[in-house]
C-alpha cells in the first residue's frame, strides 16, 4: 500500500474561504454532540465531494482542529474522482494524500470468491472496500501524527460502522461531522455557498454513485421509489443485455479456491480488444492478455468487468436491508464478480461432497454477513476462513463460462479432484462401479419407511375420530 503526499502550501485561498468562520454553522446547527478540541490534527476520509468538502471547515471552525489532512484511497475508482479530489484539496489548501490500495483490495475480492460472498443476492463490493480504505487512512493518520480520524458518513448508512470498526481499534479519536451535526444535503449546499467552497452547490448528478474495482452502486433521487423503473443511463459498466449477440466463452482457472487466470476461448474480437484496453496497468493488448491469463487480480477484474459488461452481465436491482434496519433501493453492477462467482460455485459442485457443500453454504453465509458488516478481520471471520482454506484445497481446476444476454453461465468444468465417476453415472453402464443396480432394491424398500409409518398412524387416528363422531351423532 503506497501513498503520495499532494500537499498544497498556498494559504491565501483558505483565508478567503473561512472569513465567515463558524458563525453560519453555529447559527444553523445543533452542536450538542460536538466535542470541541484545543488544536491538533485530524485525518479526513476525503473524496472532494460535497460531504467531505464541507467537513473541512467544520472540523476546523466548530471542532477546533488546527489542521485537517485529507486522505483519498484508490480502490479502483474512476480517474476523474481523483482529479476532483485533488482539485478540491488544492482549492482548500488541504494537505492531501492519495493511497494506492488496489492490490490489497483486489486480493480481498479474490478471497471473497472462496466464500461465494454475497449479501441478499448480490456480490459484496462496497462492504469489502471500506475496511481497506479505513486501514489506509489510519496508517496515514499515524504517519502524520494525527490525533483523530474523520469521515463524512451519515447516521443512516452502513459505512459509518465499517469505517469505525477499524478506527476504534486504534488510539485515534473518531469524528463524524455529518452524523453528529445531523447535516442535510440542503444545509451542505447552503453552507458551501456561504463559504464559497469549491463545490458546485452539491450538484453531483442525479444519482449517488459509489465505484470501486469490484462493483458500482447507484442510489438516490428517483431510485428511492421502489416502483420507479431505472433508465439505462444509470448503468456505466454494463450495456443492455442483448446488445452484443455473439456469445463469448471464457475459461477460468482456480487453485486453492482462488482465480489463477482467465483466457478467452471464442468470441467477438472487438469485445476482447475493448476488454484488453480496460486493463489500466498494461501497455498493450498482449501485455493485458498475459496479466489476465496469469491471474493478476487487478488486471483480471478490470478485464472481466469490460468483457462481461458488454453482455450486460452483473446487474442487480434490489431492496436491501441495511445494518440499522433501514430498507433501501440499490442498483449494482458487478460483471467480473458475477463471472468469478459463477465459475467458482460450478467448480465446487464438482469437487465437494454433498455434506461439504451443505455445511459450506452456512459458512459462506456467516462469512458474508461479517464482511457486509465490515468485520472481515473479526475472530469469527478468521475461524470461518480456516474452514474455507481447508475446503478450498480441493477447489482446483478450470471452468468454462458462457457470456450471453445478461448471463454468465458455467457450461463446463474439469478438475483432478472431481467427486464424480462418469461410468457410475452413465446410462450406458449396467453397474455402479461394480455395484449391481438390483442392490438398490433393499435401500428403496427402506427409503421413506418412517414417513409411511407416520402417515398410516395419522390416517388410523383420523378414521377413529370419524367413527366416534358418527356414533355420537347416532346416539343423539
Amino acid at each position: 500500500m503506497t501513498h503520495d503526499d499532494t500537499t498544497h502550501d498556498d494559504a491565501a485561498t483558505t483565508d478567503a474561504q473561512h472569513t465567515t468562520d463558524s458563525d453560519y454553522a453555529a447559527a444553523n446547527l445543533d452542536t450538542t454532540h460536538v466535542t470541541k478540541v484545543d488544536g491538533g490534527t485530524v485525518a479526513l476520509a476525503f473524496s472532494g465531494g460535497l460531504d467531505t468538502t464541507v467537513c473541512v471547515p467544520l472540523l476546523e471552525d466548530l471542532y477546533g482542529y488546527d489542521e485537517v489532512v485529507g486522505v483519498t484511497v484508490d480502490v479502483g475508482q474512476p480517474a476523474e474522482e481523483f482529479a476532483e479530489a485533488e482539485e478540491t484539496a488544492a482549492a482548500l489548501d488541504l494537505e492531501h494524500y492519495v493511497v494506492d490500495a488496489k492490490d490489497e483490495f483486489a486480493d480481498l475480492c479474490f478471497e471473497s470468491v472462496t466464500a461465494n460472498a454475497t449479501y441478499q443476492g448480490y456480490p459484496l463490493g462496497t462492504a469489502l472496500a471500506r475496511p481497506v480504505i479505513a486501514e489506509a487512512i489510519a496508517e496515514v493518520a499515524a504517519d502524520v501524527g494525527a490525533d483523530a480520524v474523520a469521515h463524512g458518513c451519515t447516521g443512516k448508512g452502513n459505512d459509518q460502522l465499517r469505517f469505525e470498526a477499524v478506527w476504534r481499534d486504534t488510539d485515534l479519536d473518531v469524528v463524524a461531522p455529518v452524523r453528529e451535526l445531523g447535516l442535510t444535503r440542503e444545509f451542505e449546499q447552503a453552507y458551501a455557498a456561504e463559504l464559497d467552497l469549491p463545490v458546485e452547490g452539491g450538484n453531483e448528478g442525479d444519482w449517488s454513485i459509489d465505484t470501486n474495482l469490484w462493483s458500482r452502486s447507484v442510489e438516490g433521487k428517483d431510485l428511492e421509489d421502489p416502483a420507479y423503473v431505472p433508465p439505462e443511463e444509470i448503468y456505466d459498466w454494463t450495456t443492455e443485455p442483448g446488445t452484443v449477440t455473439e456469445p463469448t466463452l471464457v475459461q477460468v482457472g482456480f487453485a486453492d479456491g482462488l482465480p489463477t487466470g482467465v483466457s478467452v476461448l471464442e468470441g467477438p474480437e472487438s469485445v476482447q480488444e475493448t476488454a484488453a484496453e480496460a486493463v489500466t496497468e498494461a501497455g498493450d493488448a498482449d501485455e493485458a492478455t498475459t496479466a489476465v491469463a496469469s491471474g493478476e487480480p487487478v488486471a483480471t477484474i478490470e478485464f472481466l468487468n469490460a468483457l462481461a459488461g458488454a453482455y450486460g452481465v452483473g446487474r442487480t436491482d434490489m431492496m436491501e436491508d441495511r445494518m440499522l434496519g433501514l430498507k433501501v433501493r440499490e442498483n449494482y453492477e458487478h460483471p467480473a464478480a458475477s463471472v468469478l462467482h459463477a465459475a467458482h460455485e460450478a467448480l465446487e459442485g464438482l469437487v465437494l461432497t454433498k455434506d461439504e457443500r451443505d455445511f459450506k453454504a452456512t459458512v459462506d453465509d456467516e462469512w458474508s454477513q461479517k464482511a457486509y458488516e465490515g468485520l472481515v478481520h473479526s475472530p469469527l471471520s478468521a475461524a470461518l476462513g480456516g474452514f474455507l482454506d481447508v475446503v478450498s484445497e480441493k477447489t482446483e481446476g478450470t471452468v468454462t463460462v458462457k457470456l450471453a444476454a445478461g448471463q454468465a453461465r458455467a457450461v463446463g468444468r474439469d478438475s483432478e479432484h472431481a467427486v464424480y465417476s462418469e461410468s457410475a453415472a452413465s446410462f450406458d453402464t449396467s453397474t455402479v462401479d461394480g455395484i449391481e443396480q438390483a442392490d438398490a432394491t433393499g435401500v428403496a424398500k427402506y427409503h421413506g419407511f418412517q414417513d409411511r409409518l407416520a402417515n398410516s398412524t395419522s390416517t388410523t387416528s383420523e378414521s377413529e375420530e370419524s367413527t366416534d363422531e358418527t356414533t355420537i351423532t347416532a346416539d343423539d
